[in-house]
């Protein structure tokens, strides 16, 4: 009798739980269901760029909404999402969006672990599906590299600046053999240390304005080229 109520015990736990795991939107795929749905028709003449990242990406649109006021450009990023995440959440929110270049920010979240032990194999892996997603779907693909980072305010003493440059190389060798724009801030925004510059953020990860308008030029000439390249 014992033995049967710990069964049945079990599988209530396990229907509990399961159901609690089938509710979760892990890749949050709900948060631009609604923007998504409705997008305006792009104007004659124009072109959709769609921003596809993390935090960085998405405090953009805030921290300095001057660059993405007026033009074609939608921001799909996540605060806190992992490159798995990202890869679940990809068709619906840039290849449905019908874009005709995507700018591909990530990776900085998956060294954090904010989603669990990543290598940095498991991360470019994430971000090359990605680019071969979108240009299966005939999108134009941008890899960014990942910013500098010399330690996570919320996870300290995981020293992430080595596998930044690591994950960059890895990243920028991919683009280069698979005819991809590489688009470097790393460079741009990196002290000393291969940290983020203090007069570029107030954390050491997330950009603050002055960062965001090192990157906004960069990310232009990038889209430019990209687009004069039939």
């Amino acid at each position: 009798m014992k033995n049967i109520k710990l069964i049945y015990s079990i599988l209530f736990l396990s229907i509990v739980m399961g159901g609690k795991v089938q509710a979760q939107d892990w890749p949050n795929l709900n948060k631009y269901q609604k923007e998504n749905a409705n997008l305006k028709p792009i104007a004659p003449g124009q072109k959709r760029i769609v921003f596809m990242g993390d935090s960085i990406t998405e405090f953009w649109s805030v921290t300095d909404s001057e660059y993405f006021a007026g033009k074609p450009y939608v921001n799909r990023g996540i605060s806190g999402q992992t490159t798995p995440q990202m890869l679940i959440r990809f068709r619906a929110d840039v290849i449905a969006l019908k874009p005709v270049v995507v700018v591909i920010l990530a990776g900085i979240n998956d060294i954090a672990g904010n989603t669990g032990p990543a290598t940095l194999d498991m991360i470019s892996n994430n971000i090359f599906s990605m680019a071969e997603l979108a240009k299966a779907n005939h999108i134009k693909v941008i890899l960014c590299s990942v910013l500098p980072a010399y330690d996570f305010s919320w996870k300290p003493n995981q020293n992430p600046a080595e596998k930044v440059v690591a994950l960059n190389k890895m990243i920028k060798n991919y683009a280069d053999a698979n005819d991809i724009l590489y688009l470097d801030y790393f460079s741009a925004m990196k002290d000393d240390r291969n940290g983020l510059k203090t007069t570029y953020s107030e954390d050491g990860v997330h950009p603050n304005k002055l960062g965001y308008q090192v990157m906004a030029p960069l990310a232009e000439k990038a889209i430019s080229e990209v687009l004069a390249n039939k």
